[in-house]
């Protein structure tokens, strides 16, 4: 398991709502902002949101997996990563694969979802979360978040399935559709843990299995454990932009043997090992990390204690300077550690977000706003929700600033 020596936050997640809607931003506090962003990394212009960092065994890695000739799917990195990724993270499987929608695509499969299934999701995350489940031919329920911990409310689901869910045979079905709700999958927005123990409480009584997202959280802890392993399937990504990274690549973690060995199976074309015959036993998908992403992944992993550290610390000065502008900042939730992957305040409306995005940007700060919500997005506007009240405030507000690890 990953351990940090970290500092307490001393208020988890503790945001004044009243501060919000009275805070007037002025332009004169956008400049402190950018001036004091531009403090933090002074060696860069413009300063990036989230940009990789190569100050480890990456180029050895790299160089000696090209000397090896095995630059594809086979290779000795390829089996360090997945048992890297096992020491991390607790899991005892771990299955590498291309990226992290690729890992949700499998896992969900994996999982039981099939064509014309439900799955329970959040509509406040990266579209990947939504499209993975559209790959399995299912349909998404978009419920509610938290704004504490920005990730699928507890509460927002266990209502839903107490008005909606029908168990028939230890299976849950829509009673609005009719459809089998076939799995659940939270995701711990920009690597803040959501309350997930009571999230797979619920949906162990009602008989749904669970898939993490944790495409963000590599590093992050919910009472001392490891985000991705409360669910049948836990995923993670390493997108160029996540905390650690080899330009793609994801992975699949679960504590059920045969699962994992199937995971490995599909995932590599469903290949029956031999020497030298190709027979397939199944519709497989060529979704295998190869060796040379492989290789910068372990040099990265090598350095994911160090770099979380940083980051915490980066957390623990934006604190205490947005303290001093009355703007809230988003810290990590209640009985958690967060690798605090991408670092976020939150706005008084989405008039001054709009204005401090404007701002910001064209002074060589690179900022975003929170993703648009999914149940938004023209190909899941018809998918069944419930009223959002939170994912919609939370989407008006929310904005995202620079999070790189300093060097």
């Amino acid at each position: 398991m990953v351990t940090f020596n970290a500092f307490q936050c001393i208020s988890n997640i503790a945001i004044s709502y009243k501060a919000i809607m009275t805070n007037k931003t002025s332009s004169n506090s956008f400049s402190q902002i950018i001036d004091f962003i531009k403090s933090l990394y002074p060696n860069e212009n413009p300063v990036p949101l989230h940009a990789p960092r190569f100050t480890g065994n990456e180029r050895k890695y790299v160089v000696d997996a090209i000397n090896s000739t095995f630059v594809s799917s086979v290779g000795r990195y390829v089996d360090r990563f997945e048992e890297m990724i096992c020491e991390i993270t607790g899991a005892k499987y771990a299955i590498a694969t291309v990226n992290g929608t690729c890992a949700l695509h499998i896992a969900l499969k994996l999982a039981g979802v099939q064509p014309g299934d439900e799955v329970i999701t959040q509509p406040l995350s990266f579209v990947a979360t939504a499209n993975s489940i559209a790959h399995c031919g299912a349909r998404s329920i978009f419920l509610d978040v938290e704004r504490e911990t920005l990730g699928l409310d507890p509460t927002a689901l266990k209502s839903f399935l107490q008005s909606h869910a029908r168990i028939r045979e230890n299976t849950c079905y829509n009673k609005t559709t009719g459809k089998r709700i076939a799995a659940c999958v939270p995701m711990h927005t920009f690597g803040h843990p959501c309350r997930i123990d009571e999230i797979a409480e619920i949906c162990n009584h009602y008989h749904i299995p669970i898939v993490e997202d944790s495409a963000e959280s590599l590093g992050s802890l919910y009472k001392g454990k490891h985000t991705g392993t409360f669910g049948q399937f836990g995923i993670y990504s390493f997108n160029g932009n996540k905390t650690v990274t080899c330009g793609g690549g994801g992975a699949i973690v679960t504590n059920n043997e045969a699962l994992a060995k199937k995971a490995k199976h599909i995932t590599t074309t469903a290949k029956v090992p031999h020497p030298y015959e190709y027979v397939h036993d199944m519709t497989g998908y060529n979704y295998r990390l190869p060796n040379l992403n492989a290789a910068l992944a372990c040099a990265q992993l090598e350095q994911l204690n160090t770099f979380v550290e940083n980051k915490r610390e980066l957390a623990r000065r934006y604190q205490e300077f947005f303290e001093t502008l009355d703007i809230p900042f988003i810290n990590e939730p209640v009985n958690t550690q967060s690798n605090y992957w991408l670092n976020a305040v939150i706005m008084p409306n989405r008039e001054t977000r709009d204005e401090f995005l404007k701002a910001t940007n064209e002074a060589g700060v690179m900022t975003r706003p929170i993703w648009r919500l999914m149940n938004k997005l023209e190909m899941y506007k018809d998918c069944q929700t419930d009223a959002l009240e939170n994912a919609q405030w939370l989407e008006d507000r929310v904005v995202n600033i620079p999070s790189s690890v300093r060097i």
